[in-house]
Order: structure tokens, then sequence, then C-alpha cells
């Protein structure tokens, strides 16, 4: 294929996605009238007062729940920024191409599972460890105000279309040895299935369906995915506790392979220097070194790095019977261990000097892995053959060391799993961009972050019933980050103003003198008794019905989460359309794109405190 053949069919599929712009849209809007000294109208702002009462609140009846359990958790006072969604996009750093704010769990990254989620410390005040977070909000003066769909300028920028999944082999527990042959047939399936998915991209089949890349091959690729998980679950599983993987099921289509922490050169980026944005940060493209948190010069705001350690769950191969149990205990702890390391980089941000990170996080860290790869190797020893040279897995890096100077090897994939290098069933190194510079910019997404003022963080209840607990570490999401390309089903309406609660928009919203920006996020309240994930990260839980509030059959109530984000931004800056929410290259900004991650970690205690409030009518905190 030629490159202007390429890029003929990467422009097809641009249209394609830009052609349910109009429907992702929504139907909220609602036309500005220009005033006199006023610039004109711009089609992805509206004024509140223009957007009709539409928030129905159902009557809670006698046998429901009306209490208030509410959280303070602050407002990401440090500076938790990433780019990684440890719930959409598990495995995949950076895998959101856009910014989100943290709160609550302080070690939470791509990587993290739910033990050392469990072992973190917290921003909440009632030492709630779940974790909340959402796309940031930027003021850019050369904001598109027509952020309602798709650019395909944007798009362009952001590189070559390529899927990309969370890699399995990364999440593996210890693989017995009955078991090796399978679960490595069943690996290369799935790197199979991937490269099969990204050749029919590459190929641009049917370009004129925009749903064509979801509908046609992101949902045949996951159910593929899930059929071969399941086997490499139930392989596991005959010698061993059986694995849930259900969370890695789902893949996504990005913008931008071939780039990033592949020892190539970093593509430039608007944002950084050679980028087009007048806005232009630090980049890493062969310039000084960007300054992490921690050293001189240091904003404090930085993207906040993870710690990234190569591989030791891809080189440990078979694994005897008899040392499975001890085996996995010490890849939970390796785990634990970079947590731990992760929560440090946040708690210490803007101390120490130049090498602060490296002297009192990496070094010691490296230090702990040196002494648990040694626990399994000795373990695996005693009953078959001992591993060679792990010993050099054991040095780690930050995700955006892009030279690798902290010994982390080649290696891009992810913590303790993995194949250092290979094709990590779709996940490990996709080439996704980091945020570079003190704005933390990423393709498109440019301009400087507007700190939440307030964030209202409540469980709620049910107008029909009592609630029941939700199960630790539930993962849900609200609204769809590419309602663009995925259709509105999953979109919500979440911007409003503060005195204008009893309406929500899908546009940007200009509020009166006084009244705040806000962005209100209503997550589904109704479970299905069973899973804590699922494929597409959304069908073990639903929406009650918005009249009635009550629950669909086969699903039971549990504390609605609501999480209410305010923000001070200028008058002049609302008129002008000048704030816009960070999103994937292909949104363009799309305020309908606005979503929210949850991971819960209340301690059981905590979580029964919340069902006695919301069930007995209360409101506590």
């Amino acid at each position: 294929m030629t490159h202007r053949e390429a890029d003929r069919r990467k422009f097809r599929l641009i249209a394609s996605l830009s052609a349910v712009a109009v429907v992702a849209a929504g139907t909220a809007t609602v036309a500005l009238a220009a005033k006199d000294g006023e610039p004109a109208p711009v089609s992805a702002f509206v004024r509140i007062e223009q957007v009709g009462k539409n928030v129905v609140e159902p009557k809670v009846q006698q046998n429901g729940a009306s209490g208030v359990f509410t959280v303070d958790c602050g407002t990401n006072e440090n500076g938790k920024f990433s780019a990684d969604n440890p719930v959409a996009q598990p495995g995949l750093p950076h895998g959101a191409q856009h910014v989100h704010d943290f709160v609550g769990n302080l070690s939470i990254s791509a990587e993290s599972t739910d033990d050392s989620l469990a072992d973190s410390d917290t921003t909440c005040k009632n030492g709630d460890k779940s974790s909340y977070f959402w796309p940031v909000v930027r003021i850019n003066p050369k904001a598109n105000q027509n952020s309602s769909g798709s650019n395909p300028d944007k798009v362009k920028e952001a590189g070559a279309p390529h899927i990309a999944c969370p890699s399995v082999s990364d999440r593996l527990p210890a693989v017995p040895e009955r078991a090796r042959e399978e679960v490595d047939r069943n690996l290369e399936l799935l790197d199979k299935q991937v490269k099969e998915a990204n050749d029919r991209v590459a190929r641009n089949e049917n370009p004129g369906d925009p749903n064509f890349v979801n509908n046609a091959i992101l949902g045949p690729l996951r159910d593929k995915r899930v059929a071969t998980l399941d086997r490499i679950a139930i392989s596991i599983g005959r010698s061993a506790p059986k694995p849930n993987l259900t969370s890695l099921a789902e893949c996504e289509l990005f913008f931008g392979a071939g780039h990033g922490n592949n020892g190539q050169a970093p593509r430039k980026f608007s944002g950084q220097h050679g980028g087009s944005d007048e806005h232009a940060g630090h980049g890493t493209s062969g310039e000084a070194p960007r300054k992490f948190a921690g050293q001189p010069g240091g904003s404090g705001d930085d993207a906040t790095p993870t710690v990234k350690c190569p591989s030791v769950r891809g080189a440990l191969g078979a694994v005897p019977d008899q040392a499975v149990a001890e085996v996995d205990r010490n890849l939970a702890l390796l785990d634990k261990q970079i947590a731990e390391a992760n929560q440090r980089i946040v708690t210490t941000k803007g101390q120490g000097g130049p090498n602060f990170i490296n002297n009192a996080i990496l070094g010691p860290l490296k230090d702990k892995r040196v002494a648990t790869i040694d626990r399994m190797a000795i373990a695996i020893g005693r009953n078959g053959q001992k591993p060679q040279g792990l010993e050099r897995l054991a040095p780690c890096k930050l995700s955006n060391d892009n030279g690798g100077n902290n010994g982390g090897g080649n290696n891009n994939g992810n913590n303790n799993g993995g194949n250092n290098g290979g094709n990590n069933n779709g996940g490990g190194n996709a080439g996704l961009a980091v945020p570079s510079g003190p704005n933390l910019e990423l393709v498109g997404n440019n301009g400087k972050i507007v700190r939440p003022a307030q964030v209202k963080i409540e469980y709620r209840g049910n107008a029909t019933s009592k609630v029941t607990a939700m199960p630790k570490f539930l993962k849900m999401i609200v609204g769809d980050a590419k309602p663009t390309s995925r259709g509105p089903a999953n979109a919500r309406a979440t911007w409003t103003c503060s005195g204008f609660e009893d309406r929500l928009s899908d546009k940007y919203v200009i509020c009166p003198n006084g009244s705040k920006v806000m962005r209100v996020h209503n997550f589904a309240s109704c479970w299905d008794g069973k899973n804590t994930d699922s494929a597409n990260h959304r069908d073990h839980v639903r929406f009650a019905d918005q009249k009635t509030g009550a629950c669909p059959k086969g699903f039971k109530a549990i504390p609605q989460l609501r999480i209410s984000i305010s923000y001070d931004i200028p008058k002049d800056v609302q008129e002008k359309g000048q704030y816009q929410l960070d999103a994937f290259p292909e949104e363009n900004h799309n305020p309908f794109s606005d979503h929210n991650d949850y991971a819960n970690v209340n301690s059981d205690e905590t979580m029964a405190k919340i069902v006695k409030c919301v069930n007995e009518g209360r409101k506590c905190s």
C-alpha cells in the first residue's frame, strides 16, 4: 500500500467518525441570541437560562430510601493528574489520551490491582480508598468553539488509527505447569485477534458506515476475547484459583501508533517545542529533559508520573503446582510495592532535588524487587528448574521517562507480567502520548487546567426500595468518552450552573453572574448482584427507571453515586467559548463526551454505614 493510499483510507475513517457528530451532539442544543458587543453565538455553548428543566427526581415511596451520605475527598489538591483510565483501559498507560483529575485513592494507575488499591492511602477524610476520576477542564483562548464532534485535522495530528487492548499476560497469576501450554496458545490467539482487527482498520472496509469500527470490529473482537479469556481462566483454574479476567476483554481504537516510549524519537505534539500551538510546553523531543515533580523548577502541577517496571510474570514460565501459592503472594507483593512507590510520588510532590525520585523512591523499590523476585525463583527451583537472570527485571523507571534512564530497559509493557517488547495481547506499548509541559498538554488538549472549586461526592438512595451494599472493587463508568464513534446511547448530559441543578445540558453552559459552571455525574444505581465488572464495563450495572426509580428485573438497588464538580470560570471566558473538556482526539472536546469513572474501595464497615444512613433517610458524612 502506498503512503497516498494509506492517507486516503485513514481520512475515510475520519470522515466516517465525523458523520455521526450531529447525532453525538445530543438534542438539548439551544441557539444563542447574540447581544450588542458580544461575540457571535457558538454551537457548543448554551445559556443555562435557555435550557428547560429536565431533571426528574422520582418521588420516594414508602419502601424507598431517601438518605444521603456525603464524602469529602478534596479537589485534587495533591495534583494527581494522569492520562490513565484504570477502569475503562486497565493495563494501558496513557490509554485515555486525555488528562484526568483523581481524588481518593493515591496509588491508582493503569496497572493497579484490587489488592494494591486496598493497600493505598486516600485523600478522603473518612478513609474511603475508592478512586473517583474525570477529564479535566481547560481554558484555551484558541478553543475550538464548535466542539461538537470529530475534527479531521485533530485526528490527523494524533497519528494513524490502531486498536489496542489490555495486556492479558501482564495480569495473569502464576500459571501452573499443566496449564502453561494451553495458556500460551490462547495468548497467541489473543495477539492474532488484535492483529486481524488492526488489519481491518488499515483496510478501512465499508468506510461509509459511521459505526463500522465499533460494530464490525470492536464488538466482534470483544466477543472473541471474552471466549479466549474464559478458556485461559478455566485452564488455570484446574490447578489453582481461577482468575477473573473479565475486565480485560474491551479494546479501543486509538490514534497515534508508533510514537512515544518505543525507542524512536517522540512525535512533536501541540504543546511541545516545534508544535503548532502557542501555549507551548516543554516536551521530551530532544530538548533539555523535562523536570518531573520533585525536581527543581517543577511546577508541582506536572502530570503525576507512575512507576513502570519490567515484566516478571511473563519471564517465569511454568510454575510447579507446589510453588503457585508462594509465587502468587510475591507477585501481589510486587504490585503493592509499585503502588506504594506511586503513592510516594504523589505525596512527596515538590520535595527534594533533581535525584529525589531516583534515590528516595526508585532505588529502594529496586532493592525490594530484587528480594521479592529472588524468593519466587527459589520457590520455583524447589520443584522445577530455577529461572535464571530475573534480577535484570528489578530496576524500574517512570512512565514519562522516554530515555529509560532509570533502568527499565526496553520493556514498555506493564508492571509484573507480559513479555518484554512482545505484542502483549494488544496491550503493552501502544505508543500513546504522555502529557507534557507545565499545562500537561496532549494532542489537541491544550490550555491551562482549571482546578475544581468544589467536588461533592454523594451516595444517595432509591425511590422504590432499600439499597444493598455495593460489592468491594465494583467498577463503574457514567457517560461515554466516544459518543461520536459509538453513538449517544451511553452518553449523559452533565453540564449545568450552580442554582440551576434542576436542568442538565449536553452543551457547555454560560452561567449568570455569581453562578459556577458545574458538571453533575449520576452513576447507575442497580447492580446484577454478582459481578464487579463486565466485558464492556457496563453490563453489570443498570440505571434505575427515570420516572419511577425502580431497578430492572434481576438487578438490586445500591447507593447511587453522584459527583458534582464546580468551577470558577471567568464570565468572559464562558461568553467567548474558551473553556473545554479534555477528550479523545476524534471527539474534538465534544461536551457530550463528558464521563466519570469509579472504583469502590470502601471498607465493608464504611459501606455498611453508607447503606444504613441511606436506608434510614438521614443526611450523614
